[in-house]
């Protein structure tokens, strides 16, 4: 490298051209290093403003096309669309105790406190040191070879103010770094809020539709053990033979087979919930294990569009400030190739006790300290390098956030619909087997056919019912799928407030 090439080289060649140039840039206010703003390039970028979801024409209902979601703005608080206090108390609860949001939490005021910390070099810095001391010099020190100076006591005090001079911006972009950190700690706070909030609210959609799944399932017990009496009384009767009775006997095991597992995820759903909300597992909420309802969403999901995704969802936030504070870094990198003056004033007083105190014990000082590395070794360049790569790469994840968002969406919006037709021909089949399975068992009844329709009628209704009350909660399971990937759970207020 030709270092007589860089301009400040080739100006600091003379004391006087110091001072110029320290006055010339002092007069300048633009710190070195790109300003940001979100690359035009960026995926962000390309969203039209009322850019919506593909799924959103789709997400209805198969019968009537009544429409289930529309491009209304999500609210903050969107579990309070289910209007189910038990659900917002532990929603509530979630937020004060869980240990994944403290956390969260704790890294915020860590950030926030190395923001400050980066603050305080806009400030003067104050020092101060002294001691008593006893001895003496060497003779020599004092030209007097073979002389022994004579012990005493003796004392130094120095204090001292410096003030670095910004004059080409580092300290503005190290803050810029510190502030855009901070906004990406509080927007990983919020993505803890919005994945607890969406998790404790599927662990009680999972308790609740277990339960319904579990009255379900006995209610088909009950009609399969009634069938099973009625064919050991028409064996008592001597109308049919053993085999019925057998047959009808091992059906209802075959059903009460279901039960446990069913009993295992309700179970586990609740051991979920009291961790979620910072409890032990055996705290679990006792209320919640008398719920037999799934929740209902109470009207049409609002879930706004492409542009609301991206203010609303934390992640996208988080990738946007850490692409922030990596273009910041570049400024903080290109400042190294420049020299740092510290302007300082410093007084100090050092003698014999005896004297403490005197005129001539005291000295002082003041003026610019000019201190620089210079860019000769290759140092500062690659530094600048390795930021300039740093910002390459928050921009790809910045990208690929976006893009996984809008992945996330327009397939939970497509699942959701999915669904909710397949819902609407499993309502329409239990319906038809219901109306078989009474024909057959009265037929059987009457002797006019055998136990095996009526069998087969009374496995196809149970099945159908099993089917619909799993087709229920998977709906319940996509609609939570579906406001986790909205990224809704975090206020915007209360983000206001906290910057």
């Amino acid at each position: 490298m030709n270092t007589t090439s860089h301009p400040l080289i080739r100006t600091l060649k003379t004391p006087l051209a110091v001072l110029a140039l320290a006055a010339l840039a002092a007069c300048s206010t633009k710190p070195v290093g790109p300003d940001y703003s979100v690359p035009n390039e960026s995926i962000a970028k390309q969203i039209a403003p009322d850019q919506n979801f593909a799924g959103t024409s789709d997400a209805t209902l198969a019968s009537g096309d009544t429409p289930r979601v529309n491009n209304a703005p999500l609210p903050d608080h969107w579990w309070q669309l289910y209007q189910d206090k038990g659900l917002d108390a532990l929603i509530g609860k979630a937020f004060e105790h869980n240990t994944d949001l403290r956390q969260a939490l704790a890294n915020l005021e860590r950030v926030q406190a190395m923001e400050t910390e980066a603050g305080g070099a806009t400030r003067p810095s104050a020092s101060v040191s002294g001691g008593p001391g006893y001895g003496h010099i060497s003779g020599l020190s004092e030209l007097a070879p073979g002389f022994v100076p004579p012990n005493a006591f003796s004392y130094s005090v120095s204090s001292g103010i410096s003030y670095q001079l910004d004059l080409f911006g580092q300290i503005r972009r190290s803050i810029e770094a510190a502030q855009a950190g901070t906004d990406a700690a509080q927007a990983a706070v919020d993505l803890t809020r919005v994945n607890v909030a969406a998790s404790t609210a599927r662990a009680y959609a999972d308790a609740c539709t277990a339960g319904f799944r579990l009255d379900v399932m006995q209610h088909s017990i009950d009609l399969q053990m009634q069938s099973a009496q009625i064919s050991e009384r028409l064996q008592q009767a001597g109308k049919v033979g053993s085999i019925d009775a057998q047959r009808a006997r091992a059906q209802v095991e075959q059903l009460r087979s279901e039960l446990p597992p069913l009993q295992a995820l309700r179970q586990n759903a609740l051991y979920q919930l009291a961790t979620l909300t910072g409890e032990q597992p055996q705290n679990f909420p006792r209320d919640v294990l008398q719920c037999r309802a799934a929740p209902q969403v109470a009207g049409v999901i609002p879930i706004g569009d492409g542009q609301a995704l991206l203010r609303r969802r934390p992640d996208i936030r988080q990738a946007e400030r850490q692409l922030a504070q990596a273009t910041a870094q570049i400024g903080v990198a290109t400042a190294d190739l420049y020299p740092k003056i510290s302007l300082g004033l410093s007084a100090s007083s050092a003698g014999h006790m005896t004297g403490f105190g005197r005129g001539d014990t005291f000295g002082w000082s003041l003026g610019p300290l000019i201190s620089w590395s210079i860019p000769i070794n290759g140092v500062a360049q690659a530094r600048i390098a390795q930021a300039q790569a740093s910002t390459k790469g928050a921009l790809a994840k910045f990208d690929g956030t976006v893009l996984t968002a809008l992945r996330e969406t327009e397939t939970a919006l497509n699942n959701y619909a999915r669904e909710l037709d397949r819902n609407a021909r499993l309502k329409a089949a239990r319906a038809q087997s219901a109306q078989v399975a009474s024909e057959t068992r009265r037929l059987y009844v009457n002797g006019k056919t055998g136990y095996l329709d009526s069998l087969d009628a009374e496995r196809v209704l149970a099945s159908a019912d099993t089917a619909l009350a799993a087709s229920d909660s998977i709906i319940v399971a996509d609609q939570m799928a579906l406001f986790l990937a909205l990224g809704g759970g975090w206020s915007t207020e209360a983000t206001a407030a906290a910057h």
